[in-house]
């Protein structure tokens, strides 16, 4: 997703001075808690940060009061205003040229809990931008929608597994608000792409973590209208919500039990929760037998099944002994090759050929993720090519593309209990070029699983806003998966 605080239209005239409608650089909403940093400099002068003020719903905020807010959601479809005190209103039609610096605290990424009482460490994200910008007092428009003539083919009740989506695959065009939820989902419909419905809680609930009652209405219509099924309810556990101190464990419990309580108003029967913690498993296994749901821990690249971290689940996992208790498999732990998506954006952030070359060259030894991740930035070093340029791809290029043999899910295919069909693109031949689709078929039909097969389109972290239609890929992708799916039950008559 394109990581930007700042778009074209950002630009806006207010009695104060002018002001800048902001954007949260995230998929999912956030904490005013998380806002570490806002700084702006305006035609070549950076603004003190007394006169900077954040404005959200009619309140305002001085810039070193944001990380106190840990109770105020900023919601992925709002857009504040960051006011720059002037001595005079800016007037439409004006132009200057703006620089914006921001440093998030992802409250959900935590690299290490806190001592003693205090803040743990948590995964930043950084946000630099530089533009010129035209007053304005109008939103970009949404372009116009392409349609899809032909009908999806229809499931069978001899395919091994149903398919569906999760919502966040559509997260950029989400967060800029091309869609509205009911818009979202009638897109999903008209494309033929249920009847699974995935969501992230935190990115699509106005009332986050709470599932408010006229959400539910909503929900329920859509689903009655469309036929949709719901498959997966991804939870979040925001650990440093507060900056002061991490949550204790009595928190992180109410907080997730409060997520339970929501995917159940909504009628999922399964919950992606992202900790795993033994302590925690065993207060919440009660709560997930009395609300009759399913907790799959996601695994996720770089990790794959018996990655030491997963190990650890697994034995945490084999001591509760609950039905109730496996995994969510996410593609990218399984891939072989980098995806193409991402070659193209490191091109444009400046790689030349050999450079790539050596990208994938070191991706595909059996190093660490760290170890991979530092000899790339070593090798760009040595090329005197700041590893700046890159933003957070040089992280992410080893962080979110795993190669894991796909037959290592066969080591834990009875616990799987969801699926995630990451992809990135489907080339003109109706392949993925980084993700072997019939093979993860293969090996999905002949190890028994008969779930959702949720397709998750994350090429928003690598591609521009608008550069594809990921619902469009979405469609194509189930067409791919169908076609897998026929074609090893074929070989098996």
């Amino acid at each position: 997703m394109p990581n930007g605080l700042i778009a074209e239209d950002s630009l806006r005239a207010h009695p104060d001075g002018l002001a800048l409608r902001l954007t949260i650089p995230w998929y999912r909403s956030l904490w005013l808690s998380s806002v570490s940093t806002l700084r702006v400099t305006l035609d070549g002068v950076e603004i003190p940060v007394d006169d900077l003020a954040f404005e959200l719903d009619g309140t305002r905020y001085a810039i070193a009061e944001l990380p106190q807010q840990s109770e105020t959601l900023w919601f992925l479809q709002q857009h504040p205003l960051l006011v720059v005190r002037r001595d005079r209103p800016a007037a439409l039609g004006e132009q200057h040229d703006v620089e914006i610096f921001g440093e998030l605290r992802l409250p959900y990424m935590q690299i290490a809990p806190g001592k003693d009482g205090g803040p743990g460490m948590y995964v930043p994200n950084i946000v630099r931008q530089s533009l010129t910008l035209t007053v304005t007092d109008t939103d970009a428009a949404a372009p116009a929608i392409a349609t899809v003539s032909t009908p999806a083919p229809p499931a069978t009740d001899d395919d091994p597994f149903r398919l569906g989506l999760t919502l966040y695959s559509a997260s950029a065009e989400f967060r800029a608000g091309w869609y509205d939820f009911d818009g979202l989902l009638d897109r999903v419909a008209e494309l033929g792409i249920g009847p699974g419905i995935e969501i992230v809680a935190s990115q699509v609930l106005p009332t986050y973590p709470v599932v408010s009652d006229a959400f539910v209405s909503q929900w329920r219509a859509a689903f009655d209208r469309h036929g949709f099924d719901a498959s997966s309810f991804g939870a979040n556990l925001d650990m440093g919500r507060r900056r002061d101190r991490d949550m204790t464990p009595d928190e992180e419990f109410a907080f997730s039990e409060l997520m339970f309580q929501g995917a159940k108003k909504l009628g999922f029967p399964l919950v992606r929760i992202q900790s795993a913690k033994p302590e925690l498993l065993r207060r919440l296994l009660p709560v997930a037998e009395r609300l009759e749901l399913k907790l799959a821990y996601e695994i996720h690249a770089p990790m794959g099944p018996n990655a030491e971290a997963i190990l650890k689940v697994r034995d945490t996992y084999a001591e509760l002994d609950s039905p109730l208790l496996g995994f969510v498999a996410d593609f990218s732990a399984t891939m072989r090759s980098m995806s193409p998506t991402l070659l193209r954006a490191v091109r444009r952030a400046g790689l030349d050929d050999q450079a790539v070359a050596e990208l994938q060259r070191i991706w595909a030894t059996d190093a660490t993720m760290q170890e991979r991740q530092q000899e790339f930035i070593g090798y760009l070093k040595s090329r005197d090519f700041d590893p700046g340029r890159l933003g957070a791809f040089a992280h992410l290029a080893f962080n979110m593309h795993g190669h894991v043999d796909p037959r290592g899910w066969t080591d834990i295919m009875p616990q799987i209990l969801h699926v995630h069909a990451k992809f990135y693109e489907i080339d003109e031949t109706g392949q993925e070029p980084a993700i072997d689709y019939p093979e993860l078929v293969r090996v999905f039909v002949e190890g028994g699983y008969r779930g959702y097969w949720s397709s998750e389109w994350e090429g928003h972290a690598f591609a521009e806003l608008g550069e594809v239609d990921p619902l469009v890929l979405v469609r194509r992708q189930h067409d791919l998966i169908r076609a897998s799916m026929r074609a090893v039950q074929a070989a098996h008559v």
